[in-house]
């Protein structure tokens, strides 16, 4: 095989599988900040006796502890959705990482780095995977939502009516 060949089936490789990881990644965060919200949204619409204790960063702390709840159970599920179909999916990710920064400040750092094997302990867990979670939000963020998103699907619409515009004067 020559130089070329390899070079070309190296590129139609990437023409048939870019944009699937992206995907994967989107909807793995997705469902995972939906359920967190909706677990919330789901318990009702004052806050549990655990968060109510909580000290919030100060601009959050006026809020209260009710309307925090509310706040970050509607924020998982609305953004979550959002960042599943890829609909303004950088600012899906950057609001996801900010509740993901409140939920870190306020809950998870004090217990420590504790990981997997302790996600439903009565303890709570640390603040391992809601750091993963952040990771993966700020790679969406800087990468964008890909080819298989609404946003994508816009853009290339948006495109075509401007070419078709431009080339039917």
């Amino acid at each position: 095989m020559t130089n070329s060949s390899l070079t070309s089936i190296a590129h139609s490789a990437r023409e048939h599988t870019d944009g699937w990881g992206l995907l994967a990644l989107r909807l793995f965060v997705a469902q995972e900040f939906v359920q967190a919200g909706w677990m919330k949204l789901s318990a009702g619409l004052t806050a549990p006796e655990w968060f109510a204790g909580l000290d919030f960063p100060p601009l959050l702390a006026w809020l209260g502890p009710d309307l925090n709840w509310v706040a970050a159970g509607f924020g998982e599920v609305a953004l979550g959705l959002a960042l599943a179909l890829g609909l303004a999916g950088r600012l899906a990710a950057l609001g996801l990482l900010f509740i993901t920064w409140v939920a870190v400040y306020t809950v998870h750092f004090d217990l420590g780095w504790a990981g997997w094997n302790q996600i439903e302990a009565d303890g709570g867990q640390g603040f391992k995977v809601p750091l993963m979670l952040a990771l993966m939000t700020a790679a969406i963020l800087l990468q964008g939502v890909g080819r298989f998103s609404l946003d994508a699907w816009w853009l290339r619409r948006r495109h075509d009516t401007l070419t078709a515009i431009q080339t039917h004067p």
